[in-house]
């Protein structure tokens, strides 16, 4: 994530701010520029070139700052989400609003790393959804099955719930599990989908990954009745991506994205000096150059302050090549 300042007081703002603590002026986020801007008192923003942009209709009900290019429309990020929670269902949109606010994160990253965010509304066939299911209030509902499906992602409300998310974390025996992580892993589904289409892609795909074309539901009965291989670390991310190569390709998917955007922030808050990841010759470089240290050091920090590692997880040298292979993937 990168820094933001306000264009009025230059106070720092943070990616979720709709208000200036400074100065108290109104904000919206425009995803055009990149940038936090002010809004005038109904939610106006005039951009340079003239436009006319509006503070999306979900403020006050998902928290959502960004701009929308109608009155009282909703923004890109916003039109994005195919199903939500009812308005009556109180817990189920309190967690919508949490939902939200990765989604909108993740959407930011990729935008800057150049990926493209296309909604179904726009292409039906090939386009991005999600499904933000709730259910009736506390606990999980046991048809609610996070995943994707043909550019539909479906995400568990529950998993907002930090009891609820530390109890699944615990009984699968995960170091790390949170909301945008499952958006940055379900969201790797759907990329390998639109983008490991070219022959030589899948050809290269299949050398890291494997064959995709093994049963997926036999895969699923094999890992959690016999659990990973017990070599695993030499050559996947986490026990998870040892299940089929479907899963190992996300699982790496979202581990470039956990770096990329940890390294900017680092960057933009004066921790690192890092050139854009784009002016590295290969990822690898970047990991083994840049994130290993970072991440050592932010583990102790974690240690010190008596909580678990930031980054919990040995990158082998296989997985640097499967890092390569997404970071090197077209972008459009």
């Amino acid at each position: 994530m990168k820094r933001f300042g306000c264009r009025l007081c230059h106070n720092p703002l943070f990616f979720e701010n709709s208000v200036c603590v400074g100065c108290g002026s109104a904000l919206g986020y425009s995803r055009a520029e990149r940038e936090i801007v002010p809004v005038d008192a109904d939610g106006r923003y005039v951009d340079a070139s003239g436009l006319v942009w509006w503070v999306c209709h979900n403020l006050n009900t998902s928290g959502c700052t960004w701009l929308a290019p109608v009155e009282g429309g909703q923004c890109a990020a916003c039109e994005l989400t195919r199903v939500r929670p009812a308005d009556e269902n109180l817990e189920g949109m309190r967690q919508y609003a949490e939902a939200e606010q990765a989604k909108r994160h993740l959407v930011f990253e990729l935008d800057q790393l150049g990926f493209p965010v296309v909604s179904k509304v726009t292409d039906e066939v090939n386009g991005l959804a999600f499904d933000l299911l709730a259910s009736d209030g506390v606990a999980s509902a046991p048809d609610v099955v996070i995943g994707h499906a043909n550019g539909v992602i479906t995400i568990d409300l529950a998993e907002s719930d930090d009891a609820y998310r530390e109890k699944v974390r615990a009984q699968l025996d995960e170091p790390y599990r949170t909301m945008l992580g499952h958006f940055r892993h379900e969201v790797g589904h759907y990329y390998q989908w639109q983008l490991v289409r070219d022959q030589q892609l899948l050809d290269r795909y299949r050398e890291l990954f494997g064959d995709e074309t093994v049963d997926y539901q036999e895969a699923i009965d094999r890992h959690y009745a016999e659990g990973a291989p017990a070599d695993w670390e030499q050559s996947h991310i986490s026990t998870y991506a040892t299940m089929h190569p479907f899963e190992d390709f996300a699982e790496t998917w979202a581990h470039y994205l956990h770096i990329c955007d940890t390294l900017e922030s680092a960057s933009a808050h004066g921790l690192a000096t890092v050139a854009p990841v784009s002016a590295f010759s290969s990822f690898r470089d970047v990991v083994t150059g840049v994130w290993v240290p970072l991440a050592t050091a932010l583990n102790v920090i974690n240690r010190s302050m008596g909580r678990d590692d930031l980054y919990p997880f040995v990158i082998p040298p296989p997985v640097l090549d499967k890092l390569d292979f997404v970071a090197a993937l077209p972008r459009g």
